[in-house]
């Protein structure tokens, strides 16, 4: 064979952008195989191509001895100089053993070998370059989509999307464009096979990644994530850097950064949390947009419990749709989450519970000019009223719900519709249920006077 051999290897290698070495050589190896199966033979053949002139040929290698134990590995010295003069006993020399034949049969098994070697190579080059991104975004085309998996053409590599990585609200059609997860590169007979994902939370944390400069720089970090895909998703993130507002840095000016990640979800809610290492502060902030006004904790082991009050008109809010913002809460922190209004105070005892009625009691409006509104008793007797407490009332009353009003700077306390007790609203001191604000003696006293005045008349 002569050089036009050489030539078309080296221009198809360099064509598909395939080692030249890496055809010859299995190009040799081909012919190799070929030329034993064809000759029957049982020597140690190697097929050899020079470089230099194109040529390709067969030789066989055979070991310089004294005495010829086996033909098909051993030759004679005397036989050995007649190839390589030079030769001496030990060494191995080459004999020229290439068949008329030979060109025909190479020309053939290069075709082959070449077309084999370069759908090989080009598999093995898609493979190392999606090997590296396992867990990156990538965009692709759908080219088909059934019940049980989506094709999606990522350039030189085709992905398969299973039921399983798939959002339920999404519907896949031909030709759409879309952004995926890489999860999986495997290595296939037919190709690279790349496993992709809608629905795993890291097409989330690489979404913000992407369009938050300040995760990029390491300024905000994205501690944990929530997802139920397709409806709503929780991202708790934390400040790394003095004066970066990390939830403000993810929201972007007017919504603009958090509203291109929603629609690339195709209209997901997230919620953007911030995190704390405290835990009661997380849980308070995970369940956003609700504003818990306690939460306390309990742990025995595993068995983490927060109790969670929150004021009753935001309890829908706390709670979610289908119980869904309180699952997300409890996925994102890791606690199991107790959600009770400040009713249940008043049928609970501890410290928590009296700081949560205090709290709480913070919260409810002034009652000047409300009218009667229902107030829990405290374990002490005490009723709290903005920022004032007022008691203590009878035993009897302890832990139940009574009425306040207030009425010109006077604090009135009703139990099923009767007067109880009355206060002064500004010093907290008791007042008598039948007078105006003063003491009974007093009225007494004053009553008498009267009388006697008239009677002096």
């Amino acid at each position: 064979m002569k050089s036009d051999l050489y030539t078309a290897i080296a221009q198809i290698a360099a064509e598909r952008g395939i080692p030249r070495d890496a055809v010859i050589s299995s190009v040799q190896q081909a012919l190799t195989s070929v030329y034993k199966k064809t000759m029957g033979s049982e020597e140690d053949v190697a097929v050899e191509l020079d470089q230099a002139t194109g040529e390709m040929q067969v030789v066989i290698l055979k070991t310089v001895v004294e005495t010829v134990v086996e033909p098909n590995r051993e030759i004679s010295l005397e036989d050995a100089k007649a190839h390589e003069p030079g030769a001496q006993i030990g060494d191995a020399v080459k004999i020229k053993s290439t068949p008329e034949n030979f060109g025909r049969i190479a020309a053939q098994t290069v075709k082959q070998v070449v077309h084999t070697r370069i759908r090989d190579f080009e598999r093995e080059s898609v493979f190392r370059e999606y090997q590296d991104k396992e867990g990156e975004v990538l965009s692709g085309v759908v080219q088909r989509a059934d019940s049980r998996a989506v094709i999606i053409e990522l350039g030189k590599a085709e992905a398969v999307m299973p039921a399983r990585e798939q959002v339920p609200t999404e519907r896949y059609r031909t030709n759409q464009r879309i952004k995926v997860l890489v999860t999986e590169v495997n290595s296939h007979a037919r190709g690279p096979q790349l496993i992709v994902s809608r629905s795993n939370a890291g097409l989330i944390r690489r979404l913000f990644e992407q369009e938050v400069p300040e995760i990029q720089t390491g300024a905000v970090e994205i501690m944990e994530i929530a997802r139920e895909p397709g409806l709503r998703s929780k991202v708790a993130v934390a400040a790394r850097q003095e004066k970066v507002d990390p939830v403000g840095s993810c929201v972007g000016v007017r919504g603009v950064r958090i509203q291109n990640i929603v629609n690339e979800l195709y209209g997901e809610k997230i919620d953007v949390i911030e995190w704390s290492s405290d835990i009661a502060t997380f849980i308070a902030n995970a369940l956003s947009p609700a504003k818990p006004t306690n939460v306390s904790l309990s742990e025995h082991g595993e068995h983490r419990v927060a109790t969670v009050i929150v004021p009753s008109d935001q309890m829908s809010l706390a709670i979610g749709k289908e119980g869904q913002n309180a699952r997300l809460a409890y996925k994102l922190t890791g606690w199991r989450i107790d959600i009770k209004g400040p009713e249940s105070l008043l049928e609970a005892g501890g410290e928590f519970f009296r700081s949560a009625r205090d709290s709480a009691s913070d919260l409810m409006p002034d009652f000047n000019y409300q009218g009667r509104q229902p107030r829990p008793v405290q374990a002490d007797g005490m009723v709290a009223l903005g920022g004032m407490s007022y008691g203590p009332l009878s035993s009897e009353l302890v832990r139940r719900q009574v009425d306040v009003e207030a009425i010109d700077g006077v604090v009135e306390i009703y139990y099923d519709r009767e007067l109880r007790a009355r206060f002064d609203q500004r010093t907290g001191t008791a007042l008598p249920l039948d007078g105006d604000g003063l003491d009974m003696p007093a009225a007494t006293e004053l009553e008498a006077s009267s009388v006697g005045d008239g009677e002096r008349a």
